[in-house]
């Protein structure tokens, strides 16, 4: 076995224990306290790093975008991660992480990395949960556990600073891509969990577009105690889950308890025996989409393609009338 594709099966193995590496990484001086805080992405989003390369510049692009680098014979637009989140580097921007995200390539210049870290998700608190809500933060890492001292690690909202200095068009959800109203079962709910404020928002017009009732919530833990309260609730009236959501839709990377979780514990669990699962993340790969299976979920979908999401969701759904 290679070395790169042990390191593969290391990390894969990680999320069958609700577990996953964060790499760390700082940014500069924040402009309010004057401080060099930690940063982090999860290491699945990165392919590489490397040392600052040359930078070729291209007129009229974004304010953020420093221009592109030919990397392996690829052309990646390169942006300015400090100036993006307001930080000022003290040494320079020194290191270039290249990322795997939702379809695309893209690298993000830094003061310095770190260190990658492993952490369990219950150690990652929703930044809504906790407080700290920003548009450009999905969470926060209690690196050292819970504990006062414990070091604190802001979580990046990839998705969110994408569509910030890169706006899609692709994103646009209409009813010419997403096809006609869904047909639920009446009185169902699809209930969707997603920590990235981007991500809900685009999920949430998609299934509006689809005129079909909806729950969100921001964490995998989220769903399950939701889920779970709609079983008890169910039961109480003669009635089975499946009479109250018709089918679950669920990002992989979340605070306190991931979409693999969360997956593996609906289709390990009877009351929940025949609830689809559909897993859409922006963490691609042959990996990734293996351990989807071995989770037991019905669909996965790349992030963020309306299409592919509404013909996913249909295939997964079942009919009115039907088991």
């Amino acid at each position: 076995m290679t070395a790169v594709q042990q390191d593969i099966d290391e990390r894969t193995h990680l999320t069958s224990t609700n577990k996953f590496e964060l790499l760390l990484f700082r940014l500069g001086t924040d402009n309010v306290l004057g401080k060099s805080e930690l940063f982090g992405i999860n290491v699945f989003k990165i392919r590489e790093i490397v040392a600052m390369p040359g930078i070729t510049p291209i007129v009229g692009t974004a304010a953020h975008a420093l221009g592109v680098v030919n990397l392996r014979g690829q052309v990646i637009p390169v942006f300015d991660l400090p100036a993006i989140v307001g930080c000022k580097p003290q040494t320079g921007l020194n290191i270039m992480l290249v990322t795997e995200y939702a379809r695309t390539t893209q690298a993000f210049a830094v003061e310095s990395v770190e260190d990658i870290v492993r952490l369990d998700w219950k150690q990652v608190l929703s930044a809504q949960t906790s407080g700290a809500a920003g548009k450009l933060v999905t969470s926060i890492a209690r690196l050292d556990g819970n504990t006062d001292e414990s070091r604190l690690a802001q979580v990046l909202d990839v998705e969110a600073i994408l569509q910030m200095v890169s706006p899609s068009d692709d994103h646009q959800v209409t009813a010419e891509k997403v096809g006609a109203k869904l047909a639920l079962k009446p009185g169902a709910i699809i209930l969707a969990a997603d920590d990235s404020f981007v991500a809900r928002s685009l999920i949430e017009q998609e299934l509006k577009v689809l005129q079909a009732p909806y729950e969100m919530l921001k964490s995998g833990l989220e769903a399950w105690e939701r889920l779970n309260a709609i079983a008890q609730s169910a039961k109480a009236e003669g009635k089975t889950v499946l009479d109250r959501v018709a089918m679950v839709l669920t990002d992989l990377e979340m605070p306190e308890m991931d979409g693999f979780t969360l997956t593996r514990n609906i289709k390990q669990d009877a009351r929940f025996d025949g609830l689809p699962v559909v897993i859409h993340s922006s963490l691609s790969g042959s990996a990734n989409e293996d351990h989807v299976r071995s989770v037991g979920a019905n669909g996965y979908v790349a992030k963020f393609a309306a299409e592919d999401l509404a013909a996913t969701i249909r295939r997964v759904l079942p009919r009115p009338g039907n088991p």
